[in-house]
């Protein structure tokens, strides 16, 4: 199994991307990503594999991988679509520098979800001032 940590452009936070992917599965009926590159590790990543969402420069959601759909453009390039578990699971904060695309990521460097009670009601700044101090 392998995930995939990807940049969630123009997301301002968890929420946010929450009412992005509810209008496009009453859309489409279902959540996808849309991406150029088509993952060459698509087994393992549909083997229980997620995408882990990088919002403000930390990691903080997955969403199950359930499958890879390829598909080509009319002027022949290929793209393919990242179908998307509807379950959008908050993550303890994870700090990541800006990159193009998407990477792979181990499942050993992959961050915990984020357990609920008084963990999950803390402002998100505060959680990743935690993380960096190492005392979550």
């Amino acid at each position: 199994m392998i995930h995939l940590v990807k940049l969630a452009v123009g997301i301002e936070d968890v929420g946010h991307l929450r009412r992005i992917q509810s209008q496009r599965l009453k859309d489409h009926g279902m959540v996808f990503h849309r991406t150029r590159m088509i993952p060459r590790r698509a087994e393992e990543l549909c083997a229980g594999g997620s995408i882990y969402w990088v919002v403000k420069g930390s990691i903080v959601a997955r969403q199950k991988v359930l499958a890879v759909h390829e598909d080509k453009e009319d002027d022949g390039r290929p793209f393919c679509l990242l179908e998307l578990d509807a379950e959008l699971v908050e993550t303890m904060p994870q700090p990541k520098r800006p990159f193009q695309g998407w990477r792979y990521l181990k499942p050993e460097d992959a961050p915990a979800d984020m357990a609920g009670g008084d963990i999950a009601e803390m402002p998100p700044e505060m959680l990743r001032e935690l993380k960096e101090l190492g005392l979550l």
